[in-house]
């Protein structure tokens, strides 16, 4: 009945004639618990009224947790607080403890190392805004810093080099101009291609005509060449520039205030050769491209009048000699007979790049050659579907596969 008393005394039972009536009483302090004995045994927690201190030292058991009633002084620190653990030790019982088990500990050691670990790769990921703005995305820094830099930190450039990518012509025929007295800087004839100039900053003039402060955007373009068309920067009828006039004839209305960029071919086609070709306007992009150091390979396919025997594809990967030296073809294959195709067709790749390379290895092997094709250049192959005077626009992607070692690609 002690109990029952105990709960009858805390919450009193409404009355059944009376209203029901809500009485806010005073909660009790529960009292602080520190640790009596290290070795741990059972204890019991009664929630009662306290028992008189004689009679609560006399019955209480030895415990491992024991109330605390010594009065604390204002002025002294806190009782550091005490967390009981129980804990199911390896026979089974409950036991109590002070400290937490070592299976705790260890789990939060764990998650606390994989969050970190989550944390660093989350900021070693790059940016979304780093990337150019060649490729449509957004630009890796601000317009302003973009400012700062320059009218700061830019470097002049050659000036031989600032006309050529302004799309005046090319860097010889800009060199000659120079030369001739055509082009003056800030006011005075300068003869020397070598000059040190910055577009945003000094005043250019060719011929009379003020160069614009603004260049032309770099830009990469795959074309189809067909047949007939020659590789030359003129103003031919035949040449492949001349594919790309639709092009420009919206140039102005679709990019207001900036001059037309001059394209010009990666290397070179001869006349009676089809397929992939590279044009841009951009000269560090084609130099790489065409230097023998980069090792670029470029896949042909040559399509054979006759038949083509082991000895000829012997003769062809033994190579010939161009030029005073000694080329000799990465791959020469022979390709399946195609049903609707009679003739048969050799793969051909090379990386020397010399002057009609592919047509004098296919003629030193006694065959006599119908039509060649180019369907690769590096990592990068003509599309399927391109038709013969098309041309793509060349992606970030696809830029990097040109650049790419082809020989490990074939």
């Amino acid at each position: 009945m002690v109990p029952a008393a105990a709960f009858s005394s805390l919450y009193p039972l409404p009355s059944l004639i009376s209203k029901p009536t809500v009485r806010l009483r005073t909660l009790r302090r529960i009292p602080f618990i520190r640790a009596a004995s290290s070795s741990p045994i059972e204890f019991n927690i009664s929630f009662g009224a306290a028992a008189p201190k004689e009679e609560s030292a006399a019955a209480a058991p030895k415990t491992s947790l024991v109330p605390d009633r010594s009065p604390q002084e204002p002025s002294a620190p806190p009782l550091p607080l005490l967390i009981p653990w129980i804990v199911r030790d390896e026979n089974g019982n409950l036991t109590l403890q002070s400290s937490p088990p070592a299976s705790f500990l260890h789990a939060m050691a764990e998650a606390k190392t994989a969050k970190k670990d989550k944390k660093k790769k989350n900021n070693n990921k790059p940016s979304t805004t780093s990337a150019t703005s060649s490729n449509g995305s957004a630009p890796k820094y601000s317009k302003a810093a973009r400012r700062f830099y320059n009218e700061k930190i830019r470097e002049p450039q050659r000036l031989s080099k600032v006309l050529a990518a302004a799309g005046v012509a090319s860097r010889r025929s800009c060199e000659e101009l120079i030369f001739e007295g055509k082009v003056t800087v800030n006011g005075s004839v300068c003869t020397s291609p070598q000059t040190r100039v910055d577009v945003l900053k000094d005043s250019i003039y060719v011929n009379g005509n003020r160069l614009s402060k603004k260049l032309p955007p770099k830009l990469y373009f795959a074309l189809n060449k067909p047949k007939g068309y020659i590789c030359s920067n003129g103003e031919e009828p035949k040449s492949v520039v001349s594919l790309f006039d639709d092009y420009f004839r919206s140039w102005n209305k679709t990019n207001p205030g900036i001059p037309k960029p001059r394209l010009f071919t990666v290397g070179r086609l001869d006349v009676a050769t089809t397929g992939l070709i590279i044009l841009t306007n951009d000269g560090d992009f084609a130099q790489r491209l065409s230097h023998p150091s980069s090792e670029l390979a470029k896949e042909y396919i040559a399509t054979i009048e006759g038949r083509v025997h082991k000895r000829h594809l012997f003769a062809i990967s033994e190579g010939t000699q161009i030029e005073g030296v000694h080329c000799i073809p990465d791959f020469v294959e022979l390709l399946p007979a195609q049903p609707n195709a009679s003739r048969p067709r050799i793969r051909v790749v090379v990386h020397e790049g010399r002057n009609h390379e592919v047509r004098e290895l296919i003629k030193n092997a006694g065959l006599q050659l119908h039509s060649l094709k180019r369907v690769r250049v590096g990592g990068f192959k003509l599309p399927s579907d391109l038709g013969l005077g098309k041309y793509v626009e060349l992606e970030q992607a696809d830029i990097r596969l040109l650049e790419g070692n082809a020989q490990k690609s074939t």
